[in-house]
């Protein structure tokens, strides 16, 4: 029984994630003006998000939606028969794979630097959200290990790049867009299937991670006048994130 629930809630979680995207024909989406990846800020684009968040929050609160997570993990403990620390790689394959059809020719929307810039703000707030809220609720996770389950990190990183891969592509082929999500969601599935996180972590890292992309976006004109410079009309700015799995920030590469 809890499998086939187990299934539902995936899929949900899938569609839910594609649908907050838009229309790929949405003007507001594709918006791209002189060439600059702007994506006009909409309120409607923060429902989904909103909703993974918020059911994830409020699990930490609700009765019976922390005791839909024990028998999840229960069902979890009884069938699991070895662990696959697949995860820990797919997390970052939506976003690779953004600049892995830049590299076999096929155009997104931005070039590097912009998509590169875009990506290390994502990775940012992304970040700063996650370690934030890992400190503040110290929820203990299922395998007992710590107290740093919510919100889960590597479905936030999954989804973050499933968004870039999104915008990126949608409009060279709505099956490049939606590739992401699935693995995102796959992520997010196996960090349960590998008792590491709870399903009110993975359905808050899935918003978290989306909504940081967005933000990314939105803030990109921004960040750019940042990196601009009057007097080096030449130079060329690049943001390298990183995470050693405790903290998380950022480098910056300029050439001239």
């Amino acid at each position: 029984m809890y499998k086939k629930v187990i299934l539902v809630i995936i899929i949900l979680i899938s569609f839910i994630s594609l649908a907050q995207s838009g229309d790929n024909n949405n003007p507001i989406d594709s918006l791209i003006v002189k060439n600059k990846p702007q994506l006009q800020f909409n309120k409607k684009q923060l429902i989904v998000p909103a909703v993974l968040i918020g059911y994830g929050i409020l699990g930490l609160r609700s009765d019976q939606l922390e005791s839909f997570n024990f028998q999840i993990r229960e069902e979890v403990k009884e069938n699991i028969d070895r662990k696959f620390t697949i995860d820990d790689f797919s997390q970052y394959a939506p976003a690779a794979s953004v600049y892995a059809l830049s590299a076999f020719g096929i155009k997104g929307k931005n070039n590097f630097r912009d998509r590169t810039v875009i990506l290390a703000t994502s990775y940012l707030i992304m970040g700063i959200a996650v370690n934030s809220l890992k400190r503040t609720f110290k929820v203990e996770r299922p395998d007992g290990s710590s107290f740093n389950s919510f919100p889960s990190g590597h479905t936030a990183t999954a989804f973050m790049g499933a968004e870039l891969l999104y915008q990126e592509y949608k409009n060279v082929s709505i099956w490049y867009g939606i590739s992401g999500y699935f693995v995102a969601t796959g992520t997010g599935a196996f960090r349960m299937y590998n008792n590491r996180h709870w399903l009110t972590d993975v359905v808050a890292g899935a918003g978290i991670g989306i909504l940081s992309t967005k933000a990314a976006y939105w803030l990109y004109s921004s960040i750019n006048r940042l990196l601009g410079s009057k007097k080096h009309t030449n130079k060329k700015s690049t943001f390298i994130p990183y995470y050693d799995g405790k903290q998380v920030g950022f480098g910056l590469v300029s050439t001239f």
